[in-house]
């Protein structure tokens, strides 16, 4: 149980430093993760079915991410140009602005201080991906200190 309990506490400290970070641009993290996906896209555009898998969340929750940014002028819902039954979510030159300014104040404000030594962040990582790994989550790589 304490392994879980330190888990799950350690995962609401960092989501409130990142939710501190995100204030300022209106966002929240998942509508953060939609724009930053769109904006990293080849064309900035993306059926909602890819969206839905490369963010690893149910297709109701894209939808909802979608109405709020749409409403924003952040994304805007296109027509997809050969399977008339898709529909891609596109983000808008405001929506770039708007998450690139967001990854500015994450990388400064979160990511480059995730509150451990590099040499202990290298060893959560590790560990972190042994877990994950024996969940049976996505492949994250055999060396992803490279996230440090």
């Amino acid at each position: 149980m304490a392994a879980v309990t330190s888990l799950v506490r350690a995962q609401q400290i960092v989501m409130a430093r990142v939710d501190e970070a995100l204030r300022p641009s209106g966002l929240t993290f998942s509508r953060y993760e939609l724009l930053a996906l769109l904006s990293f896209s080849r064309t900035g555009a993306l059926p909602m079915a890819v969206a839905s898998a490369r963010l690893q969340v149910h297709p109701t929750s894209v939808t909802n991410t979608v109405d709020r940014l749409e409403a924003a002028e952040l994304v805007k819902r296109v027509p997809h140009p050969s399977d008339r039954r898709a529909t891609l979510i596109e983000i808008t030159e405001a929506g770039r602005r708007v998450v690139a300014q967001a990854t500015e104040e994450l990388n400064d404000s979160v990511f480059a201080r995730p509150g451990l030594p590099p040499q202990r962040l290298r060893q959560l990582l590790q560990l972190l991906s042994e877990f994950r790994r024996a969940a049976g989550d996505f492949d994250i790589g055999d060396t992803p200190t490279h996230w440090s």
